[in-house]
């Protein structure tokens, strides 16, 4: 089979965390760019709504670096697929992470290690930052 008739693979879905957002102006990592290197595939950035309202209460509440960090990650978080969630059912966002990752079995990016350990024990790839310059996959995507 010559390269041009492979199949495409299909796009992958990279849920976010609120910190994902933040590596861009903590790291100087251009987090696009990175992924696509790293992923050498198609892939869409999602972001679920309760992340997203998580964000703006910092840009609204938090001191004035966190609430002008939580600004500039909005304005990436414009360039991401944002999905509805139903707020009933979530206690908290790194819940709703878990809940998604495992329901639609696609990694997340995240640098909370918290949230990580809980995705490695459920089998899901988790991207995140190495070495404060450079993104890295823990788990097979």
């Amino acid at each position: 089979m010559s390269p041009e008739t492979k199949p495409a693979k299909k796009t992958l879905k990279i849920l976010l965390d609120s910190n994902a957002l933040f590596v861009p102006l903590q790291f100087k990592i251009d987090v696009f760019e990175e992924l696509k290197m790293l992923l050498n595939r198609n892939f869409e950035l999602v972001l679920l709504s309760p992340i997203r309202r998580e964000l703006e209460k910092l840009a609204e509440k938090g001191s004035p670096k966190t609430r002008k960090n939580a600004s500039y990650a909005l304005k990436i978080a414009e360039k991401c697929r944002l999905v509805e969630v139903n707020e009933k059912f979530v206690d908290s966002p790194d819940d709703v992470i878990v809940q998604m990752a495992r329901e639609w079995n696609c990694p997340v990016f995240t640098n909370d290690r918290q949230l990580r350990k809980r995705l490695r024990n459920i089998n899901v790839p988790v991207i995140y930052v190495r070495q404060k310059s450079r993104l890295e996959i823990d788990g097979m995507i």
